[in-house]
């Protein structure tokens, strides 16, 4: 049962793996779908603005053909200008004009949204049909070729578009430019996780709602292995319980068959009281699991006005008679009231605590009542073995008992516990444990005193 429920785990653990790789998946797939949109929108709305950039401005556009034609000449009068042409390229005279004629058309079509340019050359070439061409420079996009624009850098910026231009030059000399914008939409992350809100929460809300199933059933499989395990644990202490009594029944009953025993008064007798304690035996066995197994809702208390600290005190005398080798030490309240309480059931519950005390190796028991806010409380402390960390919520749990390893090392049927927490509730009241391994445990029960 327990490989059966721990493969099934393993496997529905896989499957919600597997299916939240696939949603991830998705999202991922859709979130880069709304970018490559939202890029092909803004490049459309940029080529809106320009062309080639002849219509910002006609004369910056002439002057910006005349500085491409000087350097030009300057190189063909000079080979060894090379080395300064692209110098005096970048630190262009009409870079804060287009900048600003720019910027002006970019916020004119995107109103809402604030957007930084760079216009970065690439390639600077120089070329004559008669001889071959010489390539001043070619470069990938950085933003230290920067020719204009307010860009500081191009991590978060995407290209709109290459531009390619020639200018002629004196004695068939031609110069060729290869230039590119690069555009950069500020909070575009944002813009792009607004149009996928719809998506996001659905899929959010898919995930939440398939780990809480897989969550709720396997805590369903769980408690579901639990009470198989409690409910073979009752039947087994149950038959252990039922043996000795049914077994001395058994032979009883045979002896009884025998002549001599019918002829002997004395041992007929003997063996009818062993009869009888026997019956009475199986009895209270019966009355046990039918009585301590009932819910607080169906114990029906017979309340009584009871001073609590003169009951406490009366257990505590009874159980030392009956465990007078258990050392108890006991601080009750110096105050004292008049409380409805069921006297029996009460008197039942916290006997059971000390006896379970007791059975778990307790040789010290420190008592001690208090009464606050119209609440009664008991502290019962046991220096016996302690309970572990992961048991004490099953603690008061029909038919539990804790075990060590694979062992019940004490009798009993795990209904102490579980009918002294029922009578609590029943008074309205609560029970709670601390306890470490070793150390003993602590039971405090708070009862309302009116």
């Amino acid at each position: 049962m327990k490989q059966k429920i721990n493969l099934l785990i393993g496997f529905s653990a896989v499957v919600l793996i597997a299916l939240m790789a696939i949603q991830y998946y998705l999202v991922k797939t859709t979130y880069e779908y709304k970018v490559e949109q939202f890029h092909t929108e803004v490049k459309e709305k940029i080529a809106k603005i320009t062309n080639d950039f002849t219509d910002l401005d006609s004369t910056v556009m002439n002057s910006k053909d005349i500085y491409y034609k000087r350097l030009l000449d300057n190189y063909i009068q000079n080979k060894n200008y090379k080395s300064q042409l692209k110098s005096n390229l970048l630190a262009n005279p009409y870079r804060d004009v287009l900048t600003e004629l720019l910027r002006r058309k970019i916020n004119l079509e995107f109103p809402k949204n604030k957007i930084d340019f760079a216009v970065v050359t690439n390639k600077f070439i120089v070329f004559n049909s008669a001889q071959k061409s010489d390539t001043i420079f070619s470069e990938k996009p950085v933003i230290g070729n920067i020719l204009y624009g307010n860009l500081a850098s191009l991590d978060d910026a995407f290209s709109v578009r290459n531009y390619v231009g020639t200018t002629d030059g004196t004695s068939n000399y031609k110069l060729l430019t290869e230039e590119t914008l690069f555009v950069s939409v500020k909070n575009w992350e944002q813009i792009i996780l607004q149009r996928m809100a719809t998506i996001l929460i659905l899929s959010i809300l898919s995930m939440v709602i398939l780990i809480s199933l897989f969550v709720i059933a396997i805590r369903a499989l769980i408690k579901q292995k639990k009470v198989s395990d409690v409910k073979t644990d009752f039947i087994n202490n149950i038959t252990h319980e039922l043996k000795t009594p049914l077994t001395t029944l058994s032979v009883s009953t045979k002896i009884l068959e025998r002549k001599e025993v019918k002829e002997n008064e004395a041992i007929m007798n003997s063996v009818i009281e062993t009869i009888s304690r026997q019956n009475i035996r199986l009895q209270n066995i019966v009355d046990q699991v039918m009585n301590n197994s009932l819910g607080f809702e169906e114990i029906e208390l017979q309340k009584e006005k009871v001073k609590p600290n003169l009951l406490v005190k009366t257990i505590l005398d009874d159980f030392h008679l009956a465990y007078p080798n258990v050392e108890i030490q006991s601080e009750l309240s110096t105050l004292e009231l008049n409380s409805l309480l069921d006297k029996f059931h009460l008197t039942t519950a916290i006997t059971n605590v000390l006896e379970n005390a007791v059975k778990y190796g307790c040789q010290n028991i420190t008592i001690k009542t208090d009464i606050r806010k119209d609440q009664f409380t008991i502290s019962i402390q046991d220096d016996g073995i302690g309970i572990p960390k992961n048991k004490q919520p099953l603690l008061f749990e029909k038919f539990y008992r804790v075990e060590q390893g694979n062992l019940h090392t004490v009798k009993g049927l795990g209904l102490g516990l579980y009918y002294v927490d029922q009578i609590i509730k029943a008074h309205k009241g609560s029970i709670k444990v601390v306890s470490d391994l070793g150390k003993g445990a602590l039971f405090t029960i708070s009862i309302p005193s009116v």
